[in-house]
């Protein structure tokens, strides 16, 4: 008989505590070319079940000890996957129980004496289902990245920024705990553009974001093209000097890629301003405000030298901004 490579590599993890039905179980699958691993009972279901990860479980419902519907139960804990399918096999045909075997987490049943071809197109209907839904699930994830990440820059683009930035103002929030928020210009970009060329704009865009995705370390924080040469770093927990010198590593680090930039009007590299914003966020309020109080930040910058960070903090109704000049420039 031919096989299938679905049968090749599936596992099923029979469990019954008669030896005469597993054995019986093994050979049949077996012979359909499955492999095949064997629990006498439920908790040494578990412990297999935890080591060899099987594709579909058939599960003898009525068992000593711990019988089929606890055992279906504690295996839904332990599938981390949720993508396992369990086949209940039971002698009791009353609606009670089967109704009990759906609620406990089987996906179907098949009742003794077990009729063998029936059997055989159910396990194979199950594991095809499985799979098909894995790998549903990892399409999805692929298609969710593909309309979150910046096509060129391959971080996070302008809608990730924002459902982020607002998860984040929330959750901080609550915790009342610090959100920081950096934005980023490349300094004099429409010049590059216009002396070397779109392609090559490109290229510095992709060197500037890989700069500084490569500064900001923690799995937390998040570097998104904001727009065009614009780009934003959120830093959830985090105060404003630990921001601010977050900032002025990424104009380092920037300015460290000798970009060579002829027509820059404050030196020959390409260089890059920086605005940099801390608030504990108040409970429904909108996180567009540390945004403009970024923004504004990333002007003051501009305003003052370019090359360089600026921190806005609001003092009364007057913002007061700290200048961080470049050591190029002090």
């Amino acid at each position: 008989m031919t096989t299938t490579p679905l049968q090749k590599q599936s596992l099923i993890l029979i469990v019954d505590d008669e030896p005469f039905m597993r054995a019986q179980l093994r050979l049949s699958l077996q012979c359909e070319g499955y492999r095949t691993a064997e629990a006498q009972d439920g908790r040494e279901a578990l412990a297999i079940f935890h080591e060899l990860q099987p594709d579909i479980v058939l599960l003898d419902a009525i068992m000593p000890d711990m019988d089929g519907f606890e055992c279906c139960t504690r295996l839904q804990l332990l599938d981390d996957s949720q993508y396992t399918p369990i086949l209940m096999i039971t002698g009791l045909e009353d609606q009670e129980s089967v109704d009990r075997a759906f609620d406990v987490g089987a996906i179907d049943y098949v009742t003794k004496p077990i009729h063998w071809p029936v059997l055989r197109q159910r396990v194979k209907r199950l594991i095809q289902q499985s799979q098909l839904q894995q790998k549903l699930e990892v399409a999805n994830r692929e298609l969710q990245r593909l309309v979150t990440i910046d096509e060129l820059t391959q971080i996070a683009n302008r809608r990730r920024f924002e459902e982020y930035c607002a998860q984040e103002w929330q959750r901080m929030a609550r915790e009342q705990l610090p959100l920081s928020l950096i934005l980023c210009d490349v300094d004099f970009f429409k010049s590059y553009n216009d002396t070397y060329g779109h392609r090559a704009g490109d290229r510095c865009l992709q060197f500037v974001a890989k700069a500084i995705q490569d500064t900001v370390k923690r799995p937390a924080d998040l570097v998104a093209r904001y727009g065009g040469e614009e780009f934003a770093v959120i830093l959830p927990r985090t105060y404003g000097d630990g921001a601010l010198h977050i900032a002025n590593r990424i104009c380092a680090a920037v300015r460290k890629l000798a970009i060579p930039h002829s027509n820059s009007k404050i030196g020959n590299y390409v260089t890059i301003s920086a605005g940099v914003a801390t608030e504990i966020p108040q409970p429904n309020s909108d996180f567009q405000d540390i945004i403009d109080a970024a923004d504004r930040a990333l002007y003051q910058a501009k305003v003052a030298g370019r090359d360089r960070s600026e921190q806005y903090i609001q003092q009364s109704s007057s913002p007061v901004f700290f200048m961080n000049p470049s050591p190029q420039l002090a």
